[in-house]
């Protein structure tokens, strides 16, 4: 169980991240087209897991802007953005800000990605949502870094995440 905050205000998660040289679990999200992706299809690349609560909050939003930007140019690697948002909104969002470089995946059907790399929110008042958290994967589906933002109203670190690629 990880400890973390909410502005300031003590939660917790349901577990700790995948550990570094694990074996990232398998899942399958739902895409804004509402097909699912694996981790499967994602094989071969390097993975970029930008994990947070909604899309329609501005710590999250901006999570999504950054890794649009600043990922764009990396060989052989893909940021996925996961949420418990409904396919719906998350490709309104990406529409409205014009974001192409990453792929929305929501965890809304059963809630299963959340709790299989044990980064759900336990308690408080964003319980069962993702709480802010980033996961890197190597082309071989082997967790490379985690990182679980300790304050869910801050930033992940973009530099240390994209020093792990």
């Amino acid at each position: 169980m990880a400890d973390i905050t909410l502005k300031g205000n003590a939660i917790s998660t349901i577990g700790d991240l995948p550990k570094i040289g694990s074996k990232a679990p398998n899942f399958t999200l739902t895409t804004v087209d509402l097909s699912h992706k694996s981790l499967s299809d994602f094989e071969g690349k390097n993975i970029i897991m930008n994990i947070f609560p909604s899309v329609d909050t501005g710590i999250c939003a901006m999570s999504v802007r950054e890794f649009n930007e600043k990922a764009s140019g990396l060989d052989n690697t893909v940021v996925l953005c996961i949420s418990k948002d409904l396919p719906f909104a998350q490709a309104r969002f990406c529409a409205a800000e014009g974001l192409d470089n990453v792929v929305m995946l929501s965890d809304f059907a059963n809630g299963d990605f959340g709790k299989d790399y044990k980064l759900n929110i336990a308690n408080g008042p964003m319980a069962d949502l993702h709480s802010r958290a980033i996961v890197i994967v190597n082309p071989k589906g082997i967790v490379t870094y985690t990182q679980q933002v300790p304050e869910i109203a801050e930033e992940p670190n973009y530099e240390a995440a994209l020093k792990a690629i």
